[in-house]
């Protein structure tokens, strides 16, 4: 990695480094319009040109390599759908604008996206990536649209920017590319984790035997939920306050920015006489989307939301949190929840229900230790590995702007 040093422009009477150009992120880019193939026309789908729409990315992963949907090259032929290259940069502009990725293979895109390119000799592809990533505040400023926020291809001639030299681009993307780069690493390590776990879940558990029965899960842990909070209990900061919403990105993630928040004295209020929830509890989905589970982590206080969260409380000695968080996430479990789900148009998950689940359990003691510290080592691992990822995004977060403004300068590159 190339090394940085601060670089206090003002001190020099300057508002950016020398040789940076002040322009605007429209003239530094070019901008590729989406488009999609009939739907009506089967000969226009199922192809094997991937076609990106928005559900096929989010700003949490940089990358993107899979698309739910495909094309034909008829498909790409008649409609008014571009391929875009390797390393080109999407971007949504309707709706939820500003969702960003990079490709890592070539592929057609909608019309509710941007495909962004680099400007030969001006601009590069893994700069800009950042670069547009640094003017999303201003980008969702300049949006318009009374029913979707929208954007046009007329929006980044009003984003100011600051371009250093191509060679100092390349360094400064070079930089932000080692922390993502790392990132994925531990985010691949946590699925091969996670997948490892359910292998071993599903092998011991896979032929009926002896050493172990069936149980009623009410019989191991208390399952119940949380007592309401009315939206009048709501502030504006405090303890967190939980959503299904919340849970499934923490189900993922070391931390999140949280949107509800309940005073600290209701909070112990409800602490006091009804129990939050501590670390190794269990929430699970319960509305919407169903049977997400999320094994708290820590002892950080927050609440949830009754009804759209089932609380996993108080086990026993003869099944552990993470046994009984590891079976929620195998398969056969969550095609068993869906089956007991109720609602034709939304779909939840009701106390009752669940507690008439029967869940595997071993019988002899010190088997079921083994098995245990299995379990617990590959969760401790996972739950490691996202508090680094945790910290490297804070540290690429807090050098991006001081690189994309030249506060921050790298040291080592080629003019």
């Amino acid at each position: 990695m190339s090394s940085v040093n601060e670089n206090t422009c003002a001190e020099q009477g300057r508002s950016i480094p020398d040789g940076w150009l002040e322009t605007t992120l429209g003239e530094v880019i070019n901008i590729i319009g989406g488009g999609t193939p009939k739907t009506k026309i089967p000969e226009y789908w199922d192809g094997e040109i991937p076609w990106l729409s928005v559900v096929d990315f989010n700003n949490d992963n940089r990358w993107v390599s899979t698309t739910e949907k495909s094309i034909t090259e008829l498909g790409l032929k008649k409609s008014s759908t571009k391929l875009l290259n390797v390393g080109d940069i999407i971007i949504s502009a309707r709706g939820t604008v500003g969702a960003m990725a990079q490709l890592k293979r070539e592929m057609a895109f909608n019309q509710s996206c941007y495909g962004i390119k680099e400007v030969e000799d001006v601009s590069d592809k893994d700069f800009l990536f950042y670069l547009t990533k640094h003017s999303l505040k201003q980008i969702n400023r300049n949006t318009y649209g009374a029913v979707f926020d929208t954007i046009t291809t007329k929006t980044f001639d009003v984003i100011n920017v600051n371009l250093p030299s191509l060679p100092e681009q390349k360094a400064i993307a070079n930089i932000l590319t080692a922390f993502d780069d790392k990132i994925e690493n531990l985010q691949a390590q946590n699925n091969t984790l996670e997948q490892t776990a359910q292998t071993i879940f599903k092998e011991r558990f896979k032929n009926e035997s002896e050493d172990w029965e069936r149980v009623k899960i009410n019989e191991l842990v208390e399952i119940s939920s949380s007592k309401r909070i009315f939206h009048s209990e709501y502030v504006d900061d405090g303890i967190p306050f939980y959503r299904g919403k919340e849970i499934i990105e923490l189900s993922t993630k070391p931390d999140i920015s949280t949107e509800l928040f309940i005073t600290e004295e209701r909070y112990n209020e409800i602490k006091e006489k009804h129990l939050v929830p501590t670390k190794g509890d269990i929430l699970l989905t319960a509305v919407g989307t169903l049977g997400v589970p999320f094994q708290v982590r820590n002892y950080k206080p927050f609440y949830f939301k009754d009804g759209n969260l089932i609380w996993f409380k108080n086990f026993s000695n003869k099944m552990s949190s993470d046994f009984l968080y590891n079976w929620l996430k195998l398969k056969t479990t969550q095609n068993q929840l869906n089956t007991i789900s109720i609602g034709s148009t939304q779909k939840a998950l009701t106390i009752t229900s669940i507690k008439e689940l029967e869940i595997p359990l071993i019988l002899d003691k010190e088997k079921r230790e083994i098995f245990d510290k299995v379990l617990s080592s590959n969760l401790n691992k996972v739950n490691h590995n996202l508090a680094q990822i945790q910290t490297l995004k804070q540290t690429r977060d807090t050098v991006l702007p001081k690189l994309m403004s030249g506060q921050l300068r790298v040291n080592a590159f080629k003019a």
